[in-house]
């Protein structure tokens, strides 16, 4: 479907996915609010979050702001269908579940799952997800992202866990469609003590190596 095909687009030309987690909604929106000022407009809000769903819907229905919104942590069918309907836009898995797959296409909303394998990302593609979740990306490493973009160049990587704006330039150069940062850019620690101008000068640190990346800088 076209909108998925823009939904994509727009996580690619965003380079960096912003993942809340353990976040309430409050705490979500003020985050939100900073991180859209710094140029992250792709957010993804786990459901193992409190409120999750709330915090979802609230995103969603924020007319004022550019949100390219997903939802994470999707593990089954019905999960996926609720976060669907409070607004997200697509649906991010740890793991490869096809029933997930399933839900999100006849709902025509992107699923990136979760992979560590050839194996595994070759058929969450035959399954038909739209990229995959490279996860965890910091024991695979760089080396894994050239490698299986080698045969499989057809395949969206999404690494995932333990990228910060001192590699994000590296993954993308090496063939990443754009990259899941969490913990090294939202924390529940920085947001909950209001250190707002760490977490803003991690959002322009990120922005920055992206965009050079990008312009090959």
């Amino acid at each position: 479907m076209a909108y998925a095909f823009e939904r994509m687009q727009a996580l690619k030309d965003s380079g960096v996915i912003a993942i809340l987690r353990g976040l309430t909604t409050a705490e979500v929106t003020d985050t939100v609010d900073r991180l859209i000022d710094h140029g992250i407009h792709a957010i993804e809000i786990t459901l193992d979050s409190p409120g999750a769903l709330h915090s979802i819907d609230v995103i969603a229905n924020r007319p004022d702001q550019v949100v390219h919104l997903g939802a994470g942590t999707i593990l089954d069918a019905e999960s996926a269908r609720l976060a669907i309907a409070a607004g997200a836009q697509y649906l991010i898995c740890p793991v490869l579940k096809a029933d997930v797959i399933a839900t999100g296409r006849r709902y025509g909303c992107p699923v990136l799952p979760g992979v560590m394998t050839p194996t595994e990302a070759l058929t969450a593609m035959e399954m038909g997800a739209d990229a995959v979740k490279v996860f965890p990306a910091e024991p695979l490493g760089l080396a894994w992202i050239r490698a299986i973009r080698a045969p499989l160049p057809q395949i969206p990587l999404i690494p995932t866990g333990g990228i910060d704006a001192s590699n994000a330039a590296d993954f993308l150069r090496a063939g990443a469609l754009a990259l899941g940062i969490g913990s090294s850019l939202a924390s529940v620690s920085v947001v909950r003590s209001g250190e707002w101008e760490e977490l803003e000068r991690r959002a322009k640190a990120l922005r920055r190596a992206v965009d050079e990346a990008r312009i090959g800088v």
